[in-house]
């Protein structure tokens, strides 16, 4: 008997994915992931509320992107927190240009933050640590 055996069995998952909750911001993050990423970003689908359903007409209902192989889901949420991203939780993107990291960092950082700079921190030749306009937080990699 192994020590999890108390857990129950369940099914695999099918998926997973990070899920990003915005209050009105969801479409403009996607598109400045869409313009620093290039190419590697797509926007998959947008669903967006309409007359009279419980977010802001037009605000994104539910939201679809993938930046490289990663899908990630968003949404506009129609009530108000008082609580938005933290840096606990980010996005590691690997990099094979020490070009291509500097530009990213530099422009996901504007009008964010900088947590650790861009430099050598002995586990990978550069990486950087960013929150972006939207509070999103990067860690940025160049292997």
């Amino acid at each position: 008997m192994g020590a999890y055996s108390f857990w129950p069995r369940v099914s695999m998952p099918i998926s997973a994915r990070p899920f990003l909750m915005f209050q009105g911001d969801a479409e403009a993050a996607m598109t400045l992931y869409r313009a620093v990423f290039g190419e590697a970003a797509r926007i998959l689908k947008i669903n967006r509320y309409g007359p009279g359903e419980a977010g802001a007409e037009g605000s994104v209902k539910v939201a679809l992107f993938q930046i490289a192989d990663q899908e990630i889901k968003c949404i506009d949420s129609p009530m108000k927190h008082a609580f938005g991203f933290t840096p606990a939780i980010s996005l590691y993107v690997n990099f094979d240009s020490e070009d291509e990291l500097g530009r990213v960092a530099v422009a996901l950082a504007e009008g964010g933050a900088v947590y650790m700079p861009l430099d050598d921190y002995g586990f990978s030749r550069k990486f950087t640590w960013v929150g972006d306009r939207y509070g999103v937080t990067w860690q940025l990699n160049l292997p």
